[in-house]
């Protein structure tokens, strides 16, 4: 028999953790019992003896789950199940000097897919204070010019208003995580700077969109605004300019 026969015939050793292994059981566990947020989980004790492990692997596996947000501990009540905040978990591992360059050109992409997207909240949620808080921030935009890159606080200062706007909070939590990502990208040199493109759609343009309220013509000026990025992406990605 050759290698590849046995390795067909011979089935794959589980090779994980004692921990992990009880992690997934718990996670198991909970689903199977249908625990809601709130609601106390079994006894250290009980696990122990009900999976026939030691209470320091159980404690051990229930300590990664707190880490993953998935339970926490209240007082006089013992540990509960929690609603993770995904966009925390997330932010925890985005480090953007500890990311490579495909990570971050990923990471990059989904901050302006998600920005051309949220168009229809940011319309019909976007209170008449909203947009002149809006107002306010472009007061003193320089004029929109051929291969102008946006100043990054500037940005984040418009943009991160926009997903307030929103109302939605994984998406408030999102752009908390995909801003670092972006000031880096933007700075290091991954995006083609000296990549020209037509006029974009700026920053004050797009406030003068939102007051139409139609999200439509908001989501056309939103994505013209990016334009720049999404030219400068696909260079990178095909090595040359896309005209």
């Amino acid at each position: 028999m050759d290698t590849n026969e046995m390795k067909n015939s011979i089935p794959l050793i589980d090779t994980r953790s004692l921990v992990d292994k009880v992690e997934m059981n718990l996670i198991d566990i909970f689903i199977s019992r249908k625990l809601n947020p709130g609601d106390p989980i079994p006894k250290e004790m009980e696990l122990s003896e009900a999976m026939g492990v030691s209470r320091t692997v159980i404690r051990e596996s229930l300590n990664r789950l707190k880490t993953m947000g998935l339970i926490e501990s209240k007082k006089h009540i013992g540990t509960v199940i929690k609603s993770p905040d995904l966009s925390s978990l997330l932010q925890k591992s985005m480090i953007p000097r500890i990311l490579d360059q495909s990570t971050l050109k990923d990471i990059f992409e989904l901050r302006l897919v998600i920005e051309v997207g949220m168009a229809d909240l940011v319309v019909n949620r976007a209170t008449a204070k909203d947009i002149e808080e809006l107002s306010v921030i472009v007061q003193n935009e320089i004029s929109p010019s051929e291969n102008v890159l946006f100043d990054v606080d500037y940005e984040i200062q418009f943009h991160g208003k926009l997903y307030e706007i929103t109302g939605n909070e994984t998406l408030k939590g999102f752009q908390k995580m995909l801003l670092p990502v972006f000031n880096y990208v933007y700075t290091s040199g991954l995006i083609n700077k000296t990549f020209a493109e037509k006029r974009f759609v700026s920053h004050t343009e797009l406030v003068e969109v939102l007051k139409l309220r139609d999200a439509d013509k908001f989501r056309k000026a939103m994505r013209k605004h990016l334009e720049n990025h999404f030219k400068r992406l696909l260079t990178i990605e095909t090595g040359t300019p896309n005209q």
